[in-house]
Protein backbone atom coordinates (compact mmCIF):
# COMPACT_ATOMS: atom_id res chain seq x y z
CA UNK A 1 0.00 0.00 0.00
CA UNK A 2 1.20 3.35 -0.33
CA UNK A 3 0.57 6.94 0.34
CA UNK A 4 -0.11 9.39 -2.97
CA UNK A 5 0.73 12.88 -2.67
CA UNK A 6 -0.16 15.47 -5.06
CA UNK A 7 3.41 17.49 -6.83
CA UNK A 8 2.95 21.03 -7.46
CA UNK A 9 4.31 21.50 -10.53
CA UNK A 10 2.81 18.69 -12.68
CA UNK A 11 -0.48 18.47 -11.07
CA UNK A 12 0.27 14.19 -10.76
CA UNK A 13 0.05 11.90 -7.99
CA UNK A 14 3.41 10.14 -6.74
CA UNK A 15 3.59 7.61 -4.23
CA UNK A 16 4.87 9.16 -0.87
CA UNK A 17 5.66 6.17 1.36
CA UNK A 18 5.02 2.36 1.11
CA UNK A 19 3.04 0.95 4.09
CA UNK A 20 3.82 -2.52 2.86
CA UNK A 21 4.01 -4.93 6.14
CA UNK A 22 3.45 -2.09 8.97
CA UNK A 23 0.09 -3.51 9.88
CA UNK A 24 1.30 -6.73 10.60
CA UNK A 25 4.54 -4.89 12.51
CA UNK A 26 2.42 -2.94 14.44
CA UNK A 27 0.00 -6.29 15.28
CA UNK A 28 3.73 -8.10 16.57
CA UNK A 29 4.68 -4.90 19.00
CA UNK A 30 1.52 -5.21 20.38
CA UNK A 31 1.68 -9.24 20.97
CA UNK A 32 5.15 -8.88 22.22
CA UNK A 33 4.75 -5.47 24.43
CA UNK A 34 1.61 -5.59 25.40
CA UNK A 35 1.26 -2.40 23.44
CA UNK A 36 -1.85 -1.12 23.10
CA UNK A 37 -1.27 2.51 20.75
CA UNK A 38 -5.31 3.37 21.74
CA UNK A 39 -4.99 2.72 25.47
CA UNK A 40 -5.11 6.60 25.96
CA UNK A 41 -8.37 6.55 24.21
CA UNK A 42 -9.93 4.24 27.04
CA UNK A 43 -11.31 6.97 28.91
CA UNK A 44 -14.58 6.91 26.77
CA UNK A 45 -14.98 3.19 26.68
CA UNK A 46 -14.07 0.47 29.00
CA UNK A 47 -11.54 0.48 31.49
CA UNK A 48 -8.29 -1.49 30.82
CA UNK A 49 -7.33 -3.32 33.40
CA UNK A 50 -5.59 -6.79 34.22
CA UNK A 51 -8.58 -7.78 36.67
CA UNK A 52 -11.66 -9.16 35.81
CA UNK A 53 -14.71 -6.92 35.11
CA UNK A 54 -17.93 -7.65 33.37
CA UNK A 55 -19.68 -6.18 30.64
CA UNK A 56 -23.53 -4.97 31.01
CA UNK A 57 -26.01 -4.72 29.28
CA UNK A 58 -28.79 -2.16 30.33
CA UNK A 59 -32.14 -2.29 28.44
CA UNK A 60 -35.13 -0.09 29.57
CA UNK A 61 -38.72 -1.84 29.08
CA UNK A 62 -42.62 -0.97 29.60
CA UNK A 63 -41.97 -2.34 33.64
CA UNK A 64 -38.66 -1.39 34.18
CA UNK A 65 -34.91 -1.94 33.66
CA UNK A 66 -32.85 -5.03 32.88
CA UNK A 67 -29.30 -5.66 33.74
CA UNK A 68 -27.73 -8.72 31.91
CA UNK A 69 -24.15 -9.61 32.46
CA UNK A 70 -22.30 -12.40 31.45
CA UNK A 71 -20.40 -14.20 34.55
CA UNK A 72 -19.23 -16.90 33.76
CA UNK A 73 -17.43 -19.15 36.61
CA UNK A 74 -18.78 -16.82 39.33
CA UNK A 75 -21.16 -18.71 41.67
CA UNK A 76 -23.84 -16.62 43.58
CA UNK A 77 -22.19 -16.82 47.15
CA UNK A 78 -19.36 -14.52 45.76
CA UNK A 79 -21.99 -11.72 44.06
CA UNK A 80 -23.12 -9.19 46.30
CA UNK A 81 -25.79 -6.44 44.89
CA UNK A 82 -27.15 -3.49 46.52
CA UNK A 83 -29.30 -0.53 45.53
CA UNK A 84 -28.76 2.50 47.75
CA UNK A 85 -31.15 5.43 46.59
CA UNK A 86 -30.33 5.49 43.31
CA UNK A 87 -27.59 3.46 43.03
CA UNK A 88 -27.08 -0.64 42.14
CA UNK A 89 -23.70 -1.88 43.11
CA UNK A 90 -22.62 -5.47 41.88
CA UNK A 91 -19.61 -6.56 42.78
CA UNK A 92 -18.31 -10.16 42.77
CA UNK A 93 -15.27 -12.32 42.33
CA UNK A 94 -14.21 -14.88 39.68
CA UNK A 95 -11.74 -16.97 41.52
CA UNK A 96 -8.47 -18.49 39.90
CA UNK A 97 -8.00 -22.38 39.55
CA UNK A 98 -5.45 -24.00 41.74
CA UNK A 99 -2.31 -23.85 39.69
CA UNK A 100 0.14 -26.74 40.35
CA UNK A 101 3.81 -26.39 40.24
CA UNK A 102 4.51 -28.79 37.58
CA UNK A 103 1.22 -26.75 35.20
CA UNK A 104 2.84 -25.00 32.72
CA UNK A 105 0.52 -22.66 30.87
CA UNK A 106 1.50 -21.75 26.78
CA UNK A 107 -1.35 -18.96 27.54
CA UNK A 108 -2.77 -17.52 29.86
CA UNK A 109 -5.86 -15.09 28.77
CA UNK A 110 -8.35 -15.51 31.29
CA UNK A 111 -8.92 -12.92 34.09
CA UNK A 112 -10.16 -13.13 37.55
CA UNK A 113 -10.06 -11.58 40.33
CA UNK A 114 -12.61 -9.29 42.03
CA UNK A 115 -15.07 -6.63 40.65
CA UNK A 116 -17.29 -3.28 41.44
CA UNK A 117 -19.55 -2.07 38.90
CA UNK A 118 -22.03 0.66 40.30
CA UNK A 119 -25.17 2.64 37.96
CA UNK A 120 -26.80 5.56 38.47
CA UNK A 121 -30.73 4.76 38.21
CA UNK A 122 -33.44 7.37 37.20
CA UNK A 123 -36.05 8.45 38.77
CA UNK A 124 -39.17 6.24 39.14
CA UNK A 125 -37.81 2.74 40.52
CA UNK A 126 -38.48 0.82 42.93
CA UNK A 127 -35.99 -0.08 44.82
CA UNK A 128 -37.62 -2.65 47.26
CA UNK A 129 -38.25 -4.18 43.77
CA UNK A 130 -35.16 -5.55 42.72
CA UNK A 131 -35.16 -9.25 41.26
CA UNK A 132 -31.74 -10.91 40.15
CA UNK A 133 -31.14 -14.20 38.86
CA UNK A 134 -28.22 -16.32 37.65
CA UNK A 135 -28.38 -18.82 35.52
CA UNK A 136 -26.10 -20.73 33.12
CA UNK A 137 -23.03 -17.93 33.64
CA UNK A 138 -25.52 -14.85 32.60
CA UNK A 139 -26.32 -12.23 35.64
CA UNK A 140 -30.02 -10.83 34.93
CA UNK A 141 -31.39 -7.73 37.34
CA UNK A 142 -34.78 -6.49 36.79
CA UNK A 143 -35.47 -2.92 38.42
CA UNK A 144 -38.82 -2.50 38.62
CA UNK A 145 -40.61 1.32 37.91
CA UNK A 146 -42.53 2.67 40.40
CA UNK A 147 -46.08 2.64 38.96
CA UNK A 148 -46.40 6.40 38.74
CA UNK A 149 -43.52 6.14 36.58
CA UNK A 150 -44.93 3.32 34.01
CA UNK A 151 -46.42 4.72 30.57
CA UNK A 152 -50.18 5.09 30.90
CA UNK A 153 -52.17 5.01 27.66
CA UNK A 154 -54.87 8.02 26.77
CA UNK A 155 -57.73 7.39 25.11
CA UNK A 156 -58.47 9.89 22.72
CA UNK A 157 -62.11 11.11 22.71
CA UNK A 158 -63.54 12.56 19.83
CA UNK A 159 -65.07 16.71 19.78
CA UNK A 160 -68.43 15.09 19.59
CA UNK A 161 -68.27 12.69 22.34
CA UNK A 162 -67.02 14.69 25.35
CA UNK A 163 -69.23 14.46 28.50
Amino acid sequence: MSILVRKENDNKYAPLASLEGLPGQVRMMRDLMNWDPFREMSAYGPPITSGYIPCFEVKETKDGYLFRADVPGVREADLDITVTRNRLTVSGKREADKEESTDTFYAYERAYGSFTRSFTLPEGVDANAVHADLKEGVLTLLVRKTPEAQPKKIAIQSAGKRS
